[in-house]
């Protein structure tokens, strides 16, 4: 360390091992935000892809600044949200082994690009899926059978989520038709109002502005992109060894000691780089953009000329965003048209 006026005993971080391929290609939500009885019943989660980058250029307002009220150039991720339809609602109850599946209820009308989930081959399929379960609203005795589960959800249940899925469909940049399915919880009110809440909105479309709103800091949950097998020097980021090395410089020349007779897990190695699962947090919301609206364009109060938010020729490897959308500020992990999670605090 004769070059270094500082001490760095490692180059890596240790909190992210082990760095191996993402289980799931979609992240996966591993904690939702905490719950506060005394707001409105409000969902905490939102599905997103992403269709690139671009940049604005804005006032800067931060008294005692250098930059203040000066224009910076900064770059910002578009991300592609049409509405989700919330199709079922979900109880869980607290036990000493964690939460438990209290009961599950599903909408009557279930669209065809869900459906498609539950089928590994639709074609192939009978496409049968939910026609016995949707009979069930159409007689009394199974109104009643609907109304007693959500009456034992409201008493036993201790966290309320709905289960959401994506308008594929509206998506022109993505060539899928299976629908992305996943559990939002709901957050604010009693656990009657919670289920209320969700019950009220079955087969209807929630937008993404019930969910974040402009300046709001957010969370992004998703899987980055891959980069294959990758040496020790780009993996890691250590040192490369002296022009003369013997067998290979791009390397760690000790990779331990004689005794423990093993290498340790805190050693730099070559493996496996990128598809892993990240959270990135505190990302601003700078704009919320609805189609129909003077968001979904590229104008501002300083610039009138219209044009659209999509760059001429659309953004690359993705297309035209043609339904709502997100503008953060910075990066977004994974590459154009990977899907992630967006979180509200």
């Amino acid at each position: 360390m004769s070059h270094r006026k500082f001490e760095h005993p490692r180059h890596g971080s240790l909190g992210f091992l082990p760095r191996k391929r993402a289980s799931r290609h979609r992240g996966k939500v591993k904690a939702f935000p905490k719950d506060d009885t005394s707001k409105p019943c409000k969902l905490t989660a939102f599905l997103g892809y992403k269709a690139g980058m671009t940049h604005i250029v804005r006032e800067v307002e931060k008294p005692g600044s250098k930059l203040h009220k000066k224009e910076t150039c900064e770059a910002v991720t578009i991300i592609e949200t049409p509405p989700m339809v919330i199709v079922g609602v979900v109880g869980y109850v607290k036990t000493p082994r964690g939460l438990r599946s209290l009961n599950t209820i599903w909408a009557q009308h279930l669209s065809e690009e869900v459906k498609r989930r539950f089928y590994k081959h639709w074609c192939k399929s009978k496409k049968k899926a939910f026609t016995k379960y949707s009979k069930q609203y159409e007689s009394e005795e199974g109104k009643k059978s609907v109304t007693a589960q959500l009456e034992k959800m409201k008493k036993y249940a201790t966290v309320i989520r709905v289960l959401a899925h994506t308008q594929i469909r509206k998506m022109k940049g993505l060539k899928q038709k299976k629908a992305h399915l996943m559990e939002i919880q709901v957050n604010g009110g009693t656990i009657a109002d919670k289920v209320d809440f969700a019950y009220k909105f079955f087969e209807k479309q929630v937008p993404i502005d019930a969910v974040f709103q402009k300046d709001e800091m957010i969370d992004i949950i998703g899987v980055t992109k891959g980069k294959g097998y990758e040496g020790v020097v780009t993996r890691w980021g250590v040192t490369r060894l002296p022009r003369k090395t013997h067998r290979g410089l791009r390397k760690v020349a000790c990779i331990g000691a004689w005794h423990p007779a093993r290498v340790s897990f805190t050693v730099a190695r070559a493996g496996q780089n990128g598809y892993h699962h990240r959270t990135e947090m505190n990302k601003k919301v700078y704009r919320v953009g609805k189609v129909g609206d003077e968001t979904h364009s590229a104008i501002t109060d300083y610039d009138r000329t219209e044009k659209d938010i999509t760059p001429i020729g659309g953004f690359p490897h993705y297309g035209v965003v043609k339904s709502d959308y997100l503008m953060i500020k910075g990066g977004c992990v994974g590459p154009k048209k990977r899907d992630g999670y967006r979180f509200a605090f």
